[in-house]
């Protein structure tokens, strides 16, 4: 019977690693978007704009409000580093930072709109996001290990006037 190279072992090993962790990756970015989605649906009627004030309708005013925030951390999968990482070889762009950025976007305002729900805030006025890249501890802090997305803003709650 003939061994096999030890080489091709490997390469066939790394390739059935990554097809995994693309697989285990979809499936978990795809479970995340489906939440998102949910709770955006959930959270519709809670306005959260950029505007600096909310035009206040007839017969209603601001009565209290507050700073609300969200923040999350998402990790970059093994599978959308590799394609990165080839990407940043021939330039163009990284499709896969995209998505990632989104879903940090995303959470992080669901988050907020959830923190203001709980506050009893009826909006959020003055939206504002930051976000940062979390650098790899393998690779001296030049590799991506993931992003973080603070969403932030003023909740405010309105009252009926003479009520």
């Amino acid at each position: 019977m003939e061994e096999m190279d030890p080489g091709l072992i490997n390469l066939f090993l790394a390739g059935v690693m990554l097809l995994l962790a693309f697989g285990i990756g979809s499936w978990i970015e795809s479970r995340h978007f489906k939440s998102i989605r949910r709770r955006e649906e959930e959270l519709k009627r809670l306005p959260a704009v950029t505007l600096e004030r909310l035009p206040t309708p007839d017969g209603w005013d601001h009565d209290h409000s507050g700073l609300v925030h969200g923040h999350v951390v998402v990790s970059v999968d093994h599978f959308k580093r590799f394609v990165a990482s080839l990407r940043q070889l021939f330039g163009g762009r990284i499709q896969a930072y995209e998505s990632l950025m989104d879903r940090g976007r995303r959470e992080a305002v669901l988050r907020l709109k959830e923190e203001a729900a709980k506050q009893g805030y009826h909006a959020v006025v003055n939206l504002r996001l930051e976000s940062s890249r979390l650098a790899s501890a393998r690779r001296n802090g030049k590799g991506t290990a993931g992003i973080e997305v603070f969403a932030f803003g003023t909740g405010i709650k309105m009252r009926r006037l003479g009520a």
